[in-house]
């Protein structure tokens, strides 16, 4: 099954697509689209992103009387300004090595869970099902959310979770950050995983989908807690 079919497939054909790709899983043509396809978001969307955490932290009293008035005034002045060199780091560099990371972790995880209920299942083919499940988050999931973000110009005020049914909400409010994780395309993404953990693994559906969303819960909580604490510091 060559990538164009792999691709169309996880859309339209995700039970067969995946049963292939447990078989027989392939995965870097599908990393490198994917990676491709994050590094162009990660290139137009950081000096948006950028600007929406100027606009949060201008005229921050708390934040200026924490830091000191030569030190906030250094900080805002580098956000006004940033180098270029830094937005290709972050874009072609930084964004595809921590994805990559987190798709390593993921497998593991998912793997360990997944060795919890049977003794099939290998790492790669963990791996080669995340990748092609990520399609639906990082290409399709992205292009609309690309769509927002232009159209709004803003990353932070765009959203594709159930943070969209409240407009008003303050985006660094708990409740925005825990809504924000019932995003339609994770959601879409994990359930399509877990079709692919059934072949994996040679478990019912069921239980390939209770470990795929188990893991994005836990994935979630952590998410959560970690943005939390960042805004407890003032990060």
């Amino acid at each position: 099954m060559n990538l164009s079919n792999r691709i169309q497939g996880i859309f339209f054909s995700p039970q067969l697509t995946l049963k292939a790709l447990s078989e027989k899983p392939v995965w870097i043509d599908a990393l490198i689209v994917v990676l491709v396809a994050l590094m162009i978001f990660s290139y137009i969307t950081i000096p948006l992103a950028q600007k929406d955490r100027l606009e949060i932290e201008k005229d921050n009293v708390e934040l200026r009387e924490r830091l000191g008035e030569e030190r906030y005034n250094r900080r805002i002045e580098f956000m006004e300004n940033p180098p270029k060199a830094l937005l290709y780091f972050l874009s072609f560099i930084g964004t595809p090595v921590i994805y990559l990371i987190g798709f390593l972790i993921s497998s593991l995880v998912i793997l360990i869970m997944g060795r919890l209920t049977s003794t099939e299942g290998k790492f790669v083919q963990v791996f080669a099902a995340i990748i092609h499940a990520n399609f639906i988050d990082k290409i399709l999931g992205n292009a609309v959310r690309l769509i927002l973000i232009l159209t709004r110009k803003s990353v932070m005020q765009t959203t594709t979770s159930l943070a969209l049914l409240f407009p008003r909400m303050e985006v660094t409010s708990t409740t925005y950050i825990i809504l924000s994780q019932f995003d339609f395309f994770q959601l879409w993404l994990f359930g399509i995983l877990g079709l692919g953990l059934s072949h994996i693994f040679k478990i019912d559906l069921k239980k390939g989908l209770i470990i795929s969303y188990l893991f994005w819960l836990i994935k979630s909580l952590f998410y959560i807690g970690s943005t939390l604490l960042q805004q407890g510091f003032g990060g």
